[in-house]
């Protein structure tokens, strides 16, 4: 049997964050060819529909970063799968991720991004839980604050399953 989803964000409220966020990168990013940096998977439909909104010039590259064993917690390992294409050193680099929860992964991958030299590193989010944080990131972008609830939707998954969904649901 599947498990029951509530809507927590309506597709017409992520809509409006996007604006939001899209106003904020283009009023600090005007004239500096950001470069942003995708965690995959879940990811790649907040960035593709950020960046549309964005009236500026830029480039896009992804990373697939793991932090889970054999189970549904974080092992605390973190690996970066691939490489990135773009250089990163002297660049104006925004790291887009669906989720922060713990931290632990967005803050090591934020230290290896400032390890390559840019000339800024910020954070954009679609979603955080700060209820479940146990190493503190900065987040320049935030779209939501959620409450402690397993989520779904637009490119979060559960299993591989519900990232086609247009808003963001729990689990029950």
């Amino acid at each position: 049997m599947p498990p029951k989803l509530k809507k927590l964000i309506k597709s017409d409220e992520i809509d409006v964050a996007l604006q939001r966020l899209a106003s904020e990168i283009v009023r600090d990013y005007r004239g500096k060819n950001p470069l942003l940096i995708g965690i995959l998977k879940g990811s790649f439909i907040f960035l593709a529909d950020l960046v549309r909104r964005l009236d500026v010039p830029l480039e896009v590259d992804f990373v697939r970063l793991s932090s889970y064993g054999s189970g549904t917690e974080s092992s605390g390992k973190i690996k970066i799968l691939g490489r990135l294409n773009q250089p990163v050193e002297g660049r104006h680099v925004i790291v887009v991720e669906d989720i922060i929860d713990t931290g632990l992964t967005t803050a090591y991958f934020l230290r290896y991004v400032k390890r390559h030299k840019p000339a800024s590193a910020a954070l954009c989010a679609l979603t955080e839980k700060p209820s479940r944080r146990r190493v503190d990131v900065k987040i320049a972008y935030l779209g939501f604050t959620v409450p402690d609830k397993f989520i779904v939707g637009y490119g979060i998954d559960w299993n591989e399953k519900y990232r086609n969904l247009p808003d963001i649901c729990y689990i029950e």
